[in-house]
Formats: C-alpha cells, structure tokens, sequence
C-alpha cells in the first residue's frame, strides 16, 4: 500500500521517531518530505533508515549524504554518524582518521556517543595515535554524562588500574551503573564483581540480562570468560551462552 502524505502532515523529529516504531514505510514517506523540507532530524533519520534499510531501501552512500547535510546545520548526532560511516566503511572508503574528526567535533560539543566512540579510537590507536590517558579522560566525560557504555569501560579502567589508581569498589560502583543502565556488557561486568564478593545469585541475575541483550560478539567473548569462571553455577551458564550464539548465528 503506498501511503501519500500531504505537505500540511510534515511532522517534527520527535514524531517521526514515534512513527517510525509503528510503520517504517509510512514513515519513510514523512522523512523523506521533512528532510527535503529542511527539518534538521529528519534529515538526519533519513540518513539512519538508509542506512538500515528501514521501510526504505538500503542505500548507504546517501544515507552519508543526508548524515552530512544534518551534520552541516549542526546536528551532533548526524555528525557522530558521519565518523561511524567513515569508521567502518559504510557508503565510503573506510578511514579511522576522517572518522576520529567527525568525533572530535561532536565529542568538543558535548555529544557523549561521539566521546565513546572518540575514546575508542584513542584506546586502539585507530586513525589516530594511541593515548589510553585521554581515552580515559572522555570514558569518564560520557559516563558522568550518562552513558552507559562508557561507564563500564571506565570501571574496567578503574579496576585495572591503568592510567590511573586501582580503585576497586569506585569501578564496581561504574559497572553497576552501567548495568543498571542497559548496557550488556556493564551487565556482565557488575556479574563478575558480585560473583567474587560471593553473591552469586545476584550475578546470575545479571548474567541473565547479558544474555538476553547481547549480540553474538559479546557471547563468544563472554562464553570463554565463564568456561573459567570459579564458581560452579556461574559455570553451568556456559550451556545458555552457547544456545543463544546459535540462535543469533541461525537467524
């Protein structure tokens, strides 16, 4: 069914993030009008659902279009995906470098993906030299700002110790939050915490929500970390681990 929206229905970003949860494809139509229309986040929509293919064909190369026009009327999120792009490869040559500056200007602004995604940059060396130092800096930046991803890298700093002291119950704190927060990998974290402090149930808890949140990276990594795991319970966790990877791979 072809939907056709007149010019009067033009919806804001916030209304077409709402629609898009209840037809792609009707929506798609309300993006695409807005967008032509100067709307800023629908600009930038146009560029994700491209480049996801949602209720619209996939077409990376214009979805990194749209995700530089958004960019070029200051829109930090489109800006924070134009580094994406360029990071990995979409609708472009691959080139961390051209990706770590996307970042950096969004990070500067305050966007804390783009401070995430900067600091993993730097903690890699990719497309820019090495600093686990500033790396560290924006992790905290983020966290602080309520990322939750960044909140369970800056616990693994803190329990780690490195670049900065070793503080153990201020980096269980970290990961709580980021548990707390959604992230699958702060869930897994905050699991192995309670699991040394003897709370197993509560770790396996946590490791239930890892589960059923994780892609299949996350599994391969995390199913080795319990393989090893000390306790016996933690252990047995190893068999869902693995059934849930298949399913992931299968689909």
């Amino acid at each position: 069914m072809s939907y056709q929206l007149r010019r009067e229905e033009v919806l804001d970003g916030t209304q077409l993030s709402a629609m898009l949860e209840e037809s792609p494809a009707r929506a798609a139509q309300a993006i695409l009008l807005a967008a032509g229309q100067g709307i800023v986040e629908a600009q930038a929509l146009l560029g994700q659902i491209l480049l996801d293919g949602r209720g619209i064909a996939q077409d990376q190369p214009l979805a990194l279009r749209w995700f530089g026009i958004a960019a070029g009327q200051g829109h930090l999120m489109a800006r924070n995906m134009l580094g994406r792009c360029h990071e990995h490869g979409w609708g472009c040559v691959a080139d961390a470098a051209t990706a770590a500056q996307h970042y950096r200007i969004a990070a500067d602004a305050g966007l804390d993906w783009a401070m995430y995604n900067l600091a993993n940059l730097l903690a890699t060396g990719r497309g820019v030299a090495g600093d686990q130092l500033q790396a560290l800096t924006l992790y905290r930046r983020a966290a602080e700002a309520g990322h939750a991803k960044s909140m369970n890298l800056l616990g693994r700093y803190l329990e780690e110790g490195q670049v900065c002291p070793a503080d153990p119950l201020l980096a269980r704190d970290w990961y709580r939050r980021s548990a707390e927060g959604g992230d699958f990998r702060g869930q897994f974290s905050y699991a192995a915490v309670l699991a040394d402090a003897g709370l197993i149930e509560d770790a396996l808890g946590w490791l239930r929500k890892a589960l059923a949140a994780g892609n299949a990276s996350f599994l391969r990594v995390s199913i080795d970390s319990l393989s090893n795991a000390r306790h016996p319970q933690i252990r047995q966790m190893v068999d869902a681990y693995r059934r849930r990877l298949g399913e992931l791979l299968a689909a």
